[in-house]
């Protein structure tokens, strides 16, 4: 029997467990929860959690361990790697959301937040910009294909089952801490190297695309207040609503190196297929929760550059 999840409630200490809670955003997430005063539980392959298609191993999990909430970020979030392994990253991404969401009503966990990626959007033409929650979907890559899977799992959670499910489609987040697999984090670690090695060029692949970029923190902020406030069944764009080129992105990060450096497009960085814009509009997550971001994009950056100057 689900419990049912009373959205307007505010408990101080909600039961939360946390999937890919050893990832960048699984990290601040359950900081910030833990700040609210949040019982917070992690579970992460790397870990020694359950795989996501480890189905007995996860309901086993959330059963013993009785959540209130579950934020399920883990699976594949490689896009650009996607390309190379399709099948691997359907099958995180689609089938362990599958998994999580029966182990949840297994356990009678009140409600789940599914996280999800603005890539399902595709490429949107320019007169159809910001992006809202009504625009279609139009995936270009693997791994777009496997989040408009996993949220089609979800939805249909709540509509067959009254699986109480919100969905996120998250715009580009950053901030300190981010692999290098992603484009911010990429430069700042080739502009430490740069500092550290000498020379006066960094390299960074397409600079064209423009990108809607918010600061890791706002979004996990936007994450907890969807659970205590979010509407189930509902899909909300969690993003800044401002786009930057990823030249600009670069260009900011220069600006903080210890001594002048230069941004170079390199051909071997891009990716088989990059979307020209992403920029979305977060106006339904205002509305239902109140969530705005709140920190600036030169703070991320230069954040996440003197993080990165402390790696090895």
């Amino acid at each position: 029997m689900l419990r049912r999840w009373t959205p307007t409630r505010r408990p101080p200490d909600v039961r939360a467990l946390i999937t890919g809670a050893s990832g960048f955003v699984g990290r601040h997430l359950a900081r910030h929860l833990e700040d609210l005063g949040d019982d917070v539980i992690g579970t992460d392959r790397s870990d020694g959690g359950p795989d996501l298609l480890d189905a007995e191993g996860l309901e086993k999990l959330l059963v013993d361990l009785s959540p209130e909430v579950v934020y399920h970020l883990a699976g594949d979030a490689d896009v650009g790697g996607s390309w190379d392994h399709p099948l691997e990253t359907f099958r995180a991404n689609a089938e362990g959301t599958l998994n999580v969401l029966a182990a949840a009503r297994a356990a009678g966990v009140g409600r789940v937040l599914s996280i999800g990626s603005a890539d399902v959007y595709g490429i949107v033409p320019a007169e159809d910009l910001p992006i809202t929650e009504e625009t279609p979907l139009r995936p270009v890559s693997p791994y777009a294909a496997s989040k408009v899977a996993a949220e089609y799992l979800a939805l249909q959670a709540w509509l067959g089952r009254e699986q109480d499910v919100v969905c996120v489609r998250a715009f580009n987040h950053i901030g300190p801490g981010q692999s290098e697999r992603f484009v911010a984090p990429a430069v700042a670690m080739r502009i430490v190297r740069t500092e550290r090695e000498g020379g006066e060029l960094v390299a960074a692949g397409n600079l064209t695309p423009r990108r809607d970029v918010t600061d890791v923190r706002d979004v996990v902020r936007a994450y907890r207040m969807l659970v205590t406030s979010g509407r189930p069944g509902t899909i909300y764009n969690v993003c800044s609503g401002t786009a930057y080129s990823i030249a600009e992105l670069c260009d900011m990060l220069v600006a903080n190196a210890s001594r002048p450096l230069r941004i170079e497009a390199d051909p071997d960085l891009q990716r088989p297929v990059d979307l020209p814009v992403l920029v979305g509009d977060h106006s339904l997550i205002t509305e239902h929760t109140g969530w705005e971001p709140e920190i600036p994009i030169e703070r991320s950056l230069r954040e996440l550059l003197e993080e990165c100057r402390t790696r090895p």
